[in-house]
């Protein structure tokens, strides 16, 4: 019998979040139970190579930076009618836009689903042409047969935003609680790579530069930390995270320079995460950061603002405080600090059990394939 076809359509494949979380889920057993191909805009990066590595076909269709021009929107047109998909489901807001705009011009219409992946505090921190995308979707929401977002937050601001509500439903990340782990000895490995000594106490801190992630508050709360803690030592990850960049530089004084290491962007971070000691996010907006999560199946305890659904996924595992505090912040990390190494992994421990319990990557693997089954029986009932 012919699997149904899904076809996903994303904004790009580079280094993120909602990358990941695309990756997971065919991982986890989307790409076995349909037939599935992936569209991005943009360009193959880093998830487009894992993601046909699953053999799972990745279309680059190049697109600028912006809005989708006719001849990215014409591209995916002729591609979509080759690959006549039974689903459309798209991933952020341009993917979200252009899935619904090239079904409307297929014969027999495909399903479309909805991917929101962040939180909408305000438009306002949004770029010029992602606020008119945003717009866009808010006009055409109400034909998208399904909306899935990764956040109870996330729900609640669009649909007070003006997104249509009737279809709509939250699925959080998955984990894959075999390949996340913890193993002490790869973080022995690790820490030997980067000069971190073994009775350092390491602070993690991944994500890439952007205002949202509020890096200077973290760096500011840092150097409080380092200032009492002559053992403490902090591993920022992430693109164009590095002590010269012009939002970032002079908060670490020289003299503490040698108890922060910078590396960069990394496709490895789930082996990084054996050798950090205490996890932070220190962001301003979120909706389910999915690094969190793999610090928690990784048996990391973790510092996070109180943003997103962050202090429902930590729950009592961690610590939550205000964002934009770093007083508030270096507090938090100075408490874990604090704790003998034996309480800190026993934290790390509650942590992935409760990965393990509310984000296991089979359970939302199960509930796209839900929605997907739940459409296809639509449609074929329809005619």
């Amino acid at each position: 019998m012919e699997k149904p076809r899904v076809l996903h359509v994303i904004t790009g494949l580079s280094t993120g979040g909602a990358e990941r979380a695309l990756y997971n889920v065919l991982a986890g057993g989307l790409a076995a139970r349909y037939e599935s191909a992936v569209v991005s805009l943009r360009d193959t990066g880093t998830f487009g190579v894992l993601i046909q590595s699953l053999g799972v076909p990745v279309h680059a269709l190049h697109m600028r930076r912006g809005a989708p021009t006719p001849g990215v929107i014409g591209r995916l047109w002729r591609l979509v009618r080759e690959l006549r998909p039974d689903v459309i489901q798209g991933w952020m807001y341009h993917g979200n836009l252009v899935a619904s705009v090239t079904a409307r011009m297929m014969p027999g219409r495909p399903a479309v689903v909805w991917n929101i992946r962040q939180s909408l505090y305000s438009l306002v921190a949004e770029k010029p042409m992602t606020r008119q995308v945003i717009r866009a979707d808010r006009l055409i929401s109400g034909g998208a047969d399904a909306i899935i977002y990764n956040s109870h937050l996330s729900r609640t601001q669009h649909e007070s935003f003006g997104f249509r509500g009737s279809q709509s439903t939250v699925i959080p990340n998955g984990f894959d609680l075999e390949r996340l782990q913890p193993d002490p000895g790869t973080g022995a490995l690790v820490r030997k790579e980067l000069g971190l000594p073994a009775d350092a106490v390491v602070i993690g801190h991944v994500a890439r530069f952007h205002p949202m992630k509020d890096h200077p508050s973290f760096l500011r709360a840092a150097v409080r930390v380092v200032r009492e803690n002559p053992l403490a030592r902090f591993l920022l990850v992430g693109r164009e995270v590095f002590p010269s960049h012009p939002a970032l530089a002079g908060i670490v004084p020289p003299e503490l320079m040698a108890q922060f290491v910078f590396i960069g962007e990394r496709s490895d971070v789930h082996r990084l995460m054996h050798a950090i000691d205490v996890f932070c996010l220190s962001s301003l907006s979120e909706a389910f950061p999915n690094v969190l999560g793999e610090a928690m199946a990784s048996g990391v305890p973790c510092v996070t603002t109180d943003v997103g659904d962050c202090a429902d996924i930590v729950g009592d595992t961690g610590i939550v405080v205000a964002a934009s505090d770093s007083e508030a912040l270096a507090e938090a990390l100075q408490t874990m600090i604090r704790k003998s190494s034996q309480e800190r992994q026993l934290l790390g421990q509650a942590a992935r059990e409760r990965v393990k319990r509310h984000y296991g990557l089979g359970f939302v693997v199960g509930r796209y394939t839900d929605i997907y089954q739940q459409l296809l029986t639509r449609e074929r009932n329809a005619y």
